[in-house]
Protein backbone atom coordinates (compact mmCIF):
# COMPACT_ATOMS: atom_id res chain seq x y z
CA UNK A 1 0.00 0.00 0.00
CA UNK A 2 1.49 3.35 -1.23
CA UNK A 3 2.08 5.60 2.09
CA UNK A 4 3.75 9.02 2.66
CA UNK A 5 4.65 11.29 5.01
CA UNK A 6 3.45 15.23 5.31
CA UNK A 7 3.99 17.83 7.80
CA UNK A 8 0.54 19.27 8.74
CA UNK A 9 0.41 22.96 7.56
CA UNK A 10 -2.47 24.40 9.23
CA UNK A 11 -1.60 26.54 12.16
CA UNK A 12 -4.32 25.04 14.25
CA UNK A 13 -3.35 21.55 12.96
CA UNK A 14 -5.79 18.76 12.64
CA UNK A 15 -8.79 20.40 14.36
CA UNK A 16 -12.57 21.31 13.77
CA UNK A 17 -12.23 22.76 10.31
CA UNK A 18 -9.14 21.56 8.96
CA UNK A 19 -9.92 17.84 10.29
CA UNK A 20 -13.59 17.87 8.77
CA UNK A 21 -11.98 19.26 5.54
CA UNK A 22 -9.78 16.33 5.29
CA UNK A 23 -12.16 13.42 6.30
CA UNK A 24 -14.79 14.57 4.03
CA UNK A 25 -12.12 14.04 1.08
CA UNK A 26 -11.41 10.63 2.52
CA UNK A 27 -14.42 9.69 2.72
CA UNK A 28 -15.05 11.32 -0.65
CA UNK A 29 -12.49 8.96 -2.36
CA UNK A 30 -14.08 6.29 -1.82
CA UNK A 31 -10.43 4.36 -0.35
CA UNK A 32 -9.67 2.92 2.64
CA UNK A 33 -7.44 5.44 4.73
CA UNK A 34 -5.22 5.52 7.33
CA UNK A 35 -2.85 8.53 8.72
CA UNK A 36 -0.23 7.98 11.73
CA UNK A 37 1.40 9.99 13.98
CA UNK A 38 4.95 8.48 13.87
CA UNK A 39 4.91 7.83 18.43
CA UNK A 40 1.37 6.30 18.03
CA UNK A 41 -0.72 3.72 16.06
CA UNK A 42 -2.73 4.84 12.52
CA UNK A 43 -6.67 5.64 12.68
CA UNK A 44 -9.23 5.57 10.53
CA UNK A 45 -8.57 8.49 8.38
CA UNK A 46 -12.46 9.42 7.53
CA UNK A 47 -13.59 9.21 10.86
CA UNK A 48 -13.39 12.90 12.03
CA UNK A 49 -13.12 11.60 15.87
CA UNK A 50 -9.90 9.41 14.95
CA UNK A 51 -8.19 12.11 12.95
CA UNK A 52 -8.72 15.11 15.79
CA UNK A 53 -7.80 12.26 18.95
CA UNK A 54 -4.34 12.04 17.20
CA UNK A 55 -3.44 15.61 18.76
CA UNK A 56 -1.56 16.55 15.12
CA UNK A 57 -0.36 19.96 15.74
CA UNK A 58 0.77 22.28 12.91
CA UNK A 59 4.25 21.09 11.65
CA UNK A 60 3.84 17.53 13.37
CA UNK A 61 4.64 14.53 10.68
CA UNK A 62 1.85 12.12 9.97
CA UNK A 63 1.76 9.22 7.63
CA UNK A 64 -1.14 8.43 5.44
CA UNK A 65 -1.48 5.53 3.95
CA UNK A 66 -4.25 3.98 1.05
CA UNK A 67 -5.36 0.88 -0.36
CA UNK A 68 -7.49 0.58 -3.22
CA UNK A 69 -7.31 1.31 -6.93
CA UNK A 70 -5.63 4.57 -7.97
CA UNK A 71 -4.18 5.04 -4.47
CA UNK A 72 -0.96 7.41 -5.41
CA UNK A 73 -3.73 9.27 -7.13
CA UNK A 74 -5.86 9.69 -4.37
CA UNK A 75 -2.49 9.90 -1.48
CA UNK A 76 -0.95 12.91 -3.92
CA UNK A 77 -4.63 14.83 -3.13
CA UNK A 78 -4.65 13.52 0.31
CA UNK A 79 -0.98 15.05 0.86
CA UNK A 80 -1.94 18.23 -0.95
CA UNK A 81 -4.55 18.94 1.55
CA UNK A 82 -2.42 18.46 4.80
CA UNK A 83 0.33 20.73 2.86
CA UNK A 84 -2.03 23.75 2.98
CA UNK A 85 -3.04 25.62 5.69
CA UNK A 86 -7.09 24.90 5.77
CA UNK A 87 -7.39 27.57 8.30
CA UNK A 88 -6.44 30.18 6.44
CA UNK A 89 -8.99 32.93 5.14
CA UNK A 90 -10.06 32.61 1.84
CA UNK A 91 -9.81 35.01 -0.44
Amino acid sequence: MPHRTVAIASRVGLHARPAALFTQAVAASGHTVTIARSDGPAVDASSILQVMTLGAGHGDLVTLTVDGGDAERVLGELVGLLETDLDAPVS
